[in-house]
Order: structure tokens, then sequence, then C-alpha cells
């Protein structure tokens, strides 16, 4: 996507993101997009631990040169004010477990298709492995992918737990105040594309396969930027639930010492 061809308040919204940041965090982005990729179509499918996350993400992207449509909520393009930015900016609507919820996806792969960049949690909410890994992703990003031809490359980001924990907007102000105080280091890689050479299928076996893949190469790319904390992490979020049913199992070489790992 072109700067010309970047709605006039996506690009208000990207400029803006990096001042939000500033006081309540030190950014650091790292990785390369490839060249031949930045100007799309291109998936970036991103792991989420805080409600800070799509801010962050914003201001690396802006740091980085790109500007994605970014797959969210519906919640957020109902709201008085941001719904209208949202509108706007050009983003996708995701209307998570309703009838509509499908519409999506065509419409993500369209966006792809026309040569934009696609934002996207697989997720699709913040995860909540106990280690603070990514979950087992669902296969919206591997449907997009095979219904667009667009490539895929994972995104982790990592320390946006420790400005707005997982229970925000409750104290909101006093988490703010701390953030303000310790601005702590929020961490955005960006990886390497994922090779899902033969898997174009968009249901079944194919789909899950390359979510699996997809989910991996996040968890990789996620590994070096949380060196000496690869199973309790240094900040705790107390206010942030476990759900040990959606672990995913990862090979033995990728899993902490007391998470689940394939037996293959």
């Amino acid at each position: 996507m072109t700067s010309t061809s970047v709605p006039l308040m996506w690009r208000f919204m990207l400029a803006l993101s990096r001042v939000v940041v500033f006081p309540l965090a030190r950014l650091r982005v790292s990785g390369d997009i490839p060249a031949d990729l930045r100007a799309g179509p291109l998936i970036l499918a991103a792991n989420h631990v805080s409600p800070f996350d799509p801010i962050v993400m914003t201001a690396a992207c802006h740091k980085a040169g790109i500007a994605p449509r970014i797959l969210a909520t519906g919640g957020l393009f109902t709201a008085p004010i941001a719904g209208a930015a949202m509108r706007a900016a050009g983003h996708i609507r995701v209307d998570r477990e309703t009838a509509h919820v499908a519409d999506a996806l065509p419409a993500a792969a369209q966006a792809l298709k026309d040569g934009a960049l696609v934002l996207v949690y697989p997720e699709g909410r913040i995860g909540l492995d106990p280690w603070m890994w990514p979950e087992r992703g669902k296969t919206g990003v591997a449907r997009m992918a095979a219904m667009s031809h667009a490539p895929v490359l994972p995104v982790a980001q990592w320390g946006a737990h420790a400005v707005l924990p997982y229970d925000t907007p409750k104290h909101l102000l006093r988490s703010v105040l701390r953030a303000i105080r310790h601005r702590p280091v929020v961490h955005v890689r960006f990886g390497t594309p994922v090779d899902l050479s033969g898997l174009s299928g968009t249901t079944g076996a194919q789909a899950m396969q390359a979510t699996r893949l997809i989910m991996d190469g996040i968890h990789d790319t996620l590994i070096p930027l949380r060196p000496g904390e690869l199973e309790t992490p240094r900040f705790v979020d107390v206010t942030r639930a476990h759900d040990n049913s959606r672990i995913r199992p990862r090979r033995p070489d990728r899993a902490p010492a007391s998470s689940p790992a394939h037996r293959d």
C-alpha cells in the first residue's frame, strides 16, 4: 500500500500511536519485512498478550514504514469515536460469535488480492496460555492465505502486559501511572515468512496443519524477545486468567519444561 493510497485517518492514527506509546513504554522493533513483500499482498500474523497490543503494533508498523489493514473486533466499530476512526481508516470488521463472523474472511481475502497488507491475531483473543506463549490458533489466517495466495509473516510482541494488564479498563489510571513511572520495554519482532507450500486447502486437515505452522512461526519469532523468561514471565499479570483448554502442543525443542509437547 503506497502512502498515497493509505486513508488519511489511518496515517494520522499511525503517527499518533508513536506519541501515545512514548511516555508509557520504550518501543523496540526488530526483524525485517522482505522488500518484495512490503507492498503486499501480505498477512501479518501476531500473538496477543495485552489490551495495549494494538497500539504497540500500530506504532511498530509506523516505525517499520508499513500501513496494514487490521482485522478488529466489531465492538470497536460501534464505539462512538473509535468506530468512526476505524471505518475511516479502512480496517476490517470481525463480528465474533454472530451470524456475520464469516463476512470478515472474504473481505480480508479481497483486500489481499487487491495488494493490501492485513494484520490479524490468529488466537482470536488475548492468549491465556499459563506461560504466555501463543495458544492454538484458529484456522482463519490459514484459510485467508489459501483464498488469496498471500504469504504469511509471523510477528511477535512482548512486554505490553507490563503496561496494560488483562483486566483493563479496570484500574486504568493506576496502570497508566505505573507505566509512566517505569516505562517498560515493549518488543515487536517481524519474523520469517512461513512455508505453507502444498497447503492450499481452506478447510480440514490442510487448514489445521497450516495453522500449526503459522503458530510455530510466531512462537519461534517470540523466543528471542523473552530470554531468561521462557517459562515464567518476569512481569506476572495477576489479573490474567489461565485457560488450559487451548494450550498449543509444541515440539520438545520449543516447549517450556512444564508445558505439553508433541510426542511424535
